[in-house]
């Protein structure tokens, strides 16, 4: 389920082995991802709420980035890198800010 900046919930089924930005992406939900998933921003932060722990673990360089997102939390992952395993729903909550100032209309 990804939670969406206006705080509406939006159910999805995702296929496994897919990051947090893949699946938000292939559905519809937009989710920054400036650097097209190489981990040279944070445009595609996300916390997640529930399941964390079925998740892939963090690298030193992925938390070093997260690093330059606003408002991060002990939740917090970057979306390009964050690969849930499928073995549990999970609660992905997508920020209503993020440090691509540039993005014009936003």
């Amino acid at each position: 389920t990804f939670v969406l900046p206006d705080g509406s919930r939006r159910p999805i089924d995702a296929a496994e082995g897919m990051s947090i930005l893949e699946i938000a992406h292939a559905e519809g939900i937009a989710i920054e991802g400036a650097c097209d998933g190489s981990m040279a921003c944070s445009t595609c932060h996300v916390m997640v709420k529930k399941g964390l722990e079925t998740c892939n673990e963090g690298t030193d360089d992925e938390f070093d980035q997260l690093d330059e997102a606003p408002v991060t939390t002990l939740q917090s992952r970057l979306g390009c890198q964050c690969v849930p395993n499928g073995t549990k729903d999970i609660v992905v909550e997508i920020p209503s800010v993020n440090k691509n100032l540039v993005r014009e209309g936003h």
